[in-house]
């Protein structure tokens, strides 16, 4: 059957405004309980109705808007699932937004809001919980609708999945692998991974730790490539021991995991197995998560997961778009999925203010004539004293590269322009240009235009006063943070982008409980 609507009093009861009267912190339980019947209005609550099977069959699920409101909670109190069920009952607070005050039971189940959740990420309601907070703050009168002059940028979140080399990597794999056997045996998996281990002609693997069983002077170069053969050799008995369990896909999967994990880091070309020198493209670095990756933030900051990307409108506070990636992508490459996001809510960009990271992306290079892009330019390297590039004399109209002693040569973005040796060679200020027999040459980049913008740009005290606004998006990201943690709550890009949009979600809500025209609410920090 399809859900019900849910339709909570509106007007407090007197037992609801005695806990109201009662809450000093966290305050965002008592906005949600005022304003949940605009949040999850019955147009909202309809779309997520969509997501259960309409059978005249079963009792009516619990009301999606209540699951939809208690997992927003989640994000805001950081609670696990069971807690989450558990607050139904002893926390007033909870009670109070979920419409259950005084209950002596959950009104829904773990199973229940588990379900919920997967629900939401397989519809993409999760992009519709944002674009619901951003229509509740226009509907507070405080903000309108216009195209948005908004800040990109990113953070590092660490993944949830155990980081390890590759010994144990392949070991976890394979110990995995034997334990879906145990299960499927009728053995406990700690017990049976044993004795299946053991059929396999692999009992090192049953041990808790792979290295002490193997038992190695792992500072002896010899003596880790020779433990390096004898784990491939694991991989192969149970390669073919899960052979014999057809129907076993997920012991098969942890088995392709292994060998996948082999392929990428051993070198199988020469006399004996040998780790290969530096790091795969894309190495997968976990075997419970395997989109982690190693990333890098800056020169001195390394982190194993993901980078989370925060997008800001800078008038009112909000985030109206996240977006997540694997640690090692580049940040341009989350901005396809930024801007699918804007056109699913009708939103349009007038302004987007970036880190040079983002320079590259396609909602750079593909930008209409009215996105104004502000970030500062690369700096334009003076080798040795010479004519740098900006000395240069650039015609984007005309399509031509005038250099300092007024000889111009045609040019195309992306592309170098050679000037001719002979007239290099003659030059009366060759010696402040070039050192080359072959003539001065400049590298022209694909948006060369908007580099020289940005330049003339930052030269100003109102362009430098412009791009000090970006700052705003690194608070944005602060409160994100601490709404999401600086771990990843769930393994996988998808759930992680689940999570942070819920983050997103709390803080939109924290910025329209501040403004004065929500009813004069005022939240803690």
């Amino acid at each position: 059957m399809r859900p019900v609507v849910w339709r909570p009093a509106v007007e407090p009861s007197p037992a609801e405004q005695a806990v109201i009267r009662a809450v000093r912190r966290a305050r965002l339980f008592v906005f949600l309980r005022e304003h949940r019947h605009e949040l999850f209005d019955e147009e909202f609550q309809a779309e997520l109705a969509k997501t259960y099977v309409d059978s005249p069959k079963g009792q009516p699920p619990v009301p999606p808007a209540r699951l939809a409101l208690a997992t927003i909670l989640q994000a805001y109190t950081g609670v696990s699932d069971d807690e989450v069920i558990e607050a139904t009952v002893m926390d007033r607070r909870w009670q109070l937004a979920l419409d259950c005050l005084d209950a002596g039971q959950p009104p829904f189940s773990k199973g229940t809001l588990v379900g919920f959740r997967q629900r939401l990420i397989r519809q993409n309601l999760d992009r519709a919980l944002v674009e619901r907070t951003v229509a509740l703050a226009a509907a507070t009168k405080g903000f309108g609708a216009r195209a948005l002059r908004a800040a990109l940028d990113s953070s590092p979140l660490w993944g949830a999945g155990k980081v390890e080399d590759t010994i144990n990597l392949v070991g976890h794999a394979l110990r995995r692998a034997l334990g879906v056997i145990a299960v499927s045996q009728g053995w406990g998996q700690a017990a049976g991974t044993a004795v299946v281990a053991a059929q396999a002609g692999v009992p090192q693997l049953a041990a808790s730790s792979l290295k002490a069983a193997l038992d190695r002077d792992w500072d002896d170069p010899a003596a880790r490539d020779d433990a390096l053969a004898q784990v491939l050799g694991f991989l192969d008995r149970v390669e073919a021991f899960v052979a014999g369990y057809a129907g076993e896909q997920t012991a098969a999967a942890a088995v392709a995991t292994a060998r996948q994990v082999r392929d990428q880091d051993v070198d199988l070309t020469g006399p004996a197995p040998a780790l290969r020198q530096g790091v795969a493209k894309d190495r997968r670095i976990s075997v419970e998560d395997g989109q982690m990756r190693h990333g890098r933030k800056s020169r001195s900051v390394l982190f194993d997961g993901y980078k989370r990307h925060v997008l800001r409108d800078l008038d009112t506070g909000l985030i109206p778009a996240v977006g997540i990636t694997p640690a090692n992508v580049p940040e341009a490459s989350v901005t396809d999925a930024i801007a699918a996001d804007l056109d699913a809510a009708g939103r349009t960009l007038a302004e987007l203010h970036i880190d040079r990271a983002y320079l590259s992306s396609s909602l750079v290079r593909d930008r209409g004539e009215d996105l104004a892009i502000y970030c500062k330019a690369w700096r334009v390297r003076n080798v040795s004293g010479r004519y740098a590039k900006d000395q240069f004399t650039l015609d984007f109209d005309a399509g031509q590269l005038t250099c300092p002693a007024g000889v111009a040569m045609p040019f195309e973005p992306g592309k170098t322009v050679r000037f001719p040796k002979a007239t290099c060679a003659a030059c009366p200020l060759r010696e402040h240009c070039t050192t080359s027999s072959s003539g001065r040459s400049v590298a022209i980049h694909p948006d060369e235009a908007l580099l020289a913008e940005l330049r003339q740009r930052q030269q100003t005290p109102a362009g430098r006063t412009k791009l000090r606004e970006r700052v705003q998006v690194e608070h944005a990201l602060a409160h994100v943070g601490h709404w999401q943690g600086r771990r990843a709550r769930y393994r996988g890009t998808r759930k992680n982008l689940f999570d942070l949009r819920r983050a997103a979600v709390v803080h939109n809500l924290h910025v329209i409980a501040r403004q004065p025209a929500a009813d004069g609410y005022q939240l803690a920090a």
